[in-house]
């Protein structure tokens, strides 16, 4: 094999020589063409000759090696060709395990699995910052709790408390403020209207219309709560 991968290359240059720089060989392949595939060939024949000797040498210990080549190439292209599939599962899965991941679906829906004490947290990003918010149709807006906004640098002035927000626990006093951007996975809203609650109003923040309007719609499946992109 090694005789043969050299004797290849050997004609290959005298062809070369021969053709003393003309444009192609024989008319039909270029000589730098030709240089490369000889290259090529030669290199290959080492590499075929060095591996047949090794094979000889243990049969059966590099035919096992070579099925698991085999099986790990087939892995990978059988990976790639259902890598959505396997995205999509995976997302499944990991919304399973973590109650209040935003799952990415098909035509841009997000799917939020509900937690175990029956309600829907829905983790969000605000402003670059994520936090927690409770699913609630109810409420008249996005609500953040005095703590929570304050993270966010959102601190209204005690005299902002002038609105009246409609909650599922009652009637809460807010004050007025614009969220830059508001993402649940792959949905993103901007300059959403939020409000503030008074300090020890609320528990936790609030997802609210403000928000849930803007959706083209959502609705609740079992344990699933799926929002639809606008």
């Amino acid at each position: 094999m090694i005789y043969l991968g050299l004797a290849a290359i050997g004609l290959v240059v005298a062809v070369l020589v021969l053709t003393d720089g003309s444009d192609s060989v024989g008319g039909v392949v270029e000589p730098d063409t030709l240089a490369n595939l000889a290259w090529t060939g030669g290199i290959l024949a080492l590499v075929v000759a060095g591996f047949w000797r090794q094979f000889r040498s243990a049969p059966g210990r590099h035919l096992q090696m070579l099925a698991a080549w085999v099986l790990i190439a087939l892995a990978l292209v059988l990976g790639y060709s259902y890598r959505d599939r396997i995205q999509g599962v995976s997302s499944r899965v990991l919304g399973d395990l973590r109650p209040g991941t935003a799952v990415p679906g098909a035509g841009g829906t997000v799917t939020v699995t509900r937690r175990a004490d029956g309600t829907f947290r829905v983790d969000a990003e605000m402003n670059g910052r994520t936090q927690a918010f409770t699913f609630d149709t109810g409420a008249s807006s996005v609500v953040l709790t005095a703590e929570n906004a304050a993270a966010l640098g959102l601190r209204p002035a005690a005299s902002d408390f002038t609105a009246r927000v409609s909650t599922a626990n009652g009637i809460a006093f807010a004050a007025p403020v614009q969220l830059d951007a508001l993402s649940v996975g792959t949905i993103t809203e901007r300059r959403v209207n939020a409000m503030v609650a008074k300090p020890g109003a609320l528990s936790g923040n609030l997802l609210g219309q403000s928000f849930l309007s803007r959706l083209s719609g959502y609705e609740v499946r079992g344990d699933r709560l799926i929002l639809s992109p606008p």
